[in-house]
């Protein structure tokens, strides 16, 4: 079956809230709701159709717009690969011109139904934020990794890792176990790197797979969030065939981790990202002044260990 290209919106206001439209009663799946977007025309690249779509179906004028996740579905009528946007700017008032009604909607609370089944991942990763914290308490120690901790909470922080494999076993489980108390108390979601058992026992959000065990999976790990280290395009590949939730690339520059080796550069995550179906954190030497550049290649965001937590 032929592969027809789309270019989908996920248009946000400064709230996180996007926007969904019902799609109208003489279309394939009338009634269910869908992003903004349409299908890429001959000689468009995706970005093209995407502003040109936006401006037909909603009359407005994109102004900021970064690339995301590109997903493949199989419907009874079509094989399409979408390519979706995060648009943040635009000029004019919305008004529909193809949707039966238009819907904003909260990533953590979504109250409209039927959606288009190609949409659940998108859903999902929506609710992911840009940051990803990464703790290093066999570093600085245990009572100030958790009061950066708990500072950074305070401050926005939704999505953290502890990795920990160097912290003696006799202090592990209590510092991870105040860590998951910490980010239960602050509406955060918290992943273990590389301990199934550890991560279970504490009531972790989640695994982080370390790229060896990637490698030698053949089934996804039963927890709400699995994400893995990745550092090049075969282990990508493992970590989509697995459907995993989301992945962290790198290293993008050096880092102190690893004194003397060179990071793979922007141009090079910009290629690994493209067409690329899951969430993307990209890594190494990066703070929060580099998120906007990860955005414009394609990342879901930045993760960081040394320089977020100061």
């Amino acid at each position: 079956m032929k592969i027809t290209e789309v270019a989908a919106a996920v248009i946000e206001k400064p709230d996180g809230s996007f926007l969904l439209g019902q799609r109208a009663p003489d279309t394939f799946y009338a009634g269910y709701w869908e992003f903004p977007g349409g299908k890429v025309e001959a000689g468009e690249t995706p970005r093209a159709a995407l502003i040109r779509e936006l401006r037909e179906e909603l009359a407005i004028e994109v102004t900021q717009a970064t690339p995301w996740i590109v997903r493949e579905h199989v419907y009874a009528h079509a094989h399409v690969r979408l390519h979706f946007f995060r648009v943040t700017g635009w000029r004019g008032e919305i008004r529909d011109h193809v949707h039966t009604a238009l819907a904003w909607q909260q990533p953590d609370n979504v109250n409209v139904t039927p959606m288009l089944p190609a949409n659940a991942p998108v859903l999902a990763a929506l609710t992911l934020p840009d940051i990803y914290g990464i703790t290093h308490a066999h570093e600085i120690g245990v009572p100030s990794q958790l009061a950066l901790l708990e500072r950074e909470l305070a401050n926005g922080l939704r999505l953290a890792q502890l990795r920990e494999a160097k912290l003696p076993a006799d202090q592990r489980e209590t510092f991870a176990a105040a860590a998951a108390a910490l980010c239960r108390k602050h509406h955060a979601r918290l992943l273990v790197n590389g301990d199934a058992a550890l991560a279970q026992t504490i009531g972790a959000d989640g695994l982080h797979l370390t790229s060896s065990q990637l490698k030698n999976l053949n089934a996804k790990p039963s927890f709400p969030l699995v994400a893995a280290s990745c550092h090049d395009a075969a282990e990508l590949k493992q970590a989509a065939q697995l459907q995993l939730d989301f992945v962290v690339l790198g290293a993008v520059k050096p880092t102190a981790s690893h004194p003397g080796q060179s990071g793979m550069g922007w141009p090079a995550v910009a290629a690994l990202l493209e067409n690329y179906p899951l969430p993307v954190y990209a890594i190494g030497g990066l703070s929060r002044a580099d998120l906007a550049e990860a955005r414009l290649i394609g990342a879901q965001g930045i993760a960081a260990i040394r320089a977020l937590w100061g």
